[in-house]
């Protein structure tokens, strides 16, 4: 399906103006000027990581309400899949190792637009791991993941955790960025995700951090608002995953520099509870 330059750009603008409602974690979001609105935030609780997600598990089998945002047909890449399959469920012996199997992937068409592909960065025995969704324009260039004003800002909230941005791991579902930054489409993260685990499974984290609605989607297969899955542990992998804003959220709406602390204090409160001892 071919979609004319006009079309792509009102789509993009209406992708963007989704995304920044969503961002606020508002229960009902349409492209429309009816807008149902609910952005209850879940505050950080007292409960340990194990006891939540156990929870949490129990929670996971009821049935979930979809709320699924405009799509635009994704198109084959023309030059198809040319990642070995052995790449893809590999278990590598590094991380050096699996990016070097995996960098010249082209098994969607973002291969093809990319200028760099972005592995990740970071301590390879790191014990807090940094998920967000996929590279920008700068993390394109330079090919490495937030390096912009929001990973400046990500910077900054690490070392007020008391760590150097070398003392953990970041990394994004997406290793290639998406054209004009346009979310990533649920085919594109099915096929990126094999490269994440591997990564995680490597560094073996003892918490990950979802950063952002789309990262906290992806890792936890649900649509439930980003204010929802705030403020309490969930598991990905077998690991303790928190949820918080992205970065580039907290650059757009201030007031969201707060919780986002919050969650911040939340996660290291935990961590020091499991490493008192070391």
């Amino acid at each position: 399906m071919q979609i004319d330059d006009e079309l792509k750009e009102v789509y993009t603008l209406a992708r963007r103006a989704f995304e920044c409602q969503a961002e606020l974690g508002y229960e009902e979001i349409y492209l429309s000027d009816d807008l149902q609105l609910n952005n209850d935030e879940a505050m950080p609780g007292t409960k340990t990581a194990s006891q939540e997600i156990e929870e949490n598990n129990k929670k996971n089998k009821k049935n979930k309400k979809i709320i699924t945002p405009p799509t635009v047909p994704m198109e084959r890449s023309p030059m198809g899949s040319t990642v070995p399959e052995v790449a893809k469920v590999k278990k590598f012996r590094s991380l050096t190792k699996h990016n070097e199997a995996i960098c010249e992937c082209t098994a969607c068409p973002l291969g093809a637009t990319r200028t760099k592909f972005v592995y990740g960065v970071g301590n390879p025995k790191a014990k807090i791991m940094f998920v967000g969704e996929a590279p920008g324009k700068d993390e394109d260039e330079k090919g490495e993941p937030f390096v912009g004003r929001a990973g400046r800002l990500l910077d900054d909230i690490i070392k007020a955790m008391g760590l150097e941005r070398s003392e953990i791991y970041i990394a994004n579902i997406l290793k290639c960025r998406p054209p004009q930054n346009r979310d990533p489409q649920p085919e594109e993260m099915q096929l990126c995700m094999p490269y994440l685990k591997e990564q995680i499974r490597l560094i073996k984290p003892q918490f990950l951090c979802a950063l952002g609605r789309i990262a906290a989607h992806g890792l936890l297969d649900t649509t439930t608002p980003l204010g929802q899955l705030r403020g309490r542990w969930h598991s990905f992998e077998n690991i303790p995953l928190l949820v918080t804003y992205h970065p580039a959220a907290l650059l757009r709406f201030q007031k969201y520099k707060r919780p986002t602390w919050e969650d911040m204090q939340f996660l290291m409160a935990e961590y020091a509870r499991i490493n008192k001892d070391q």
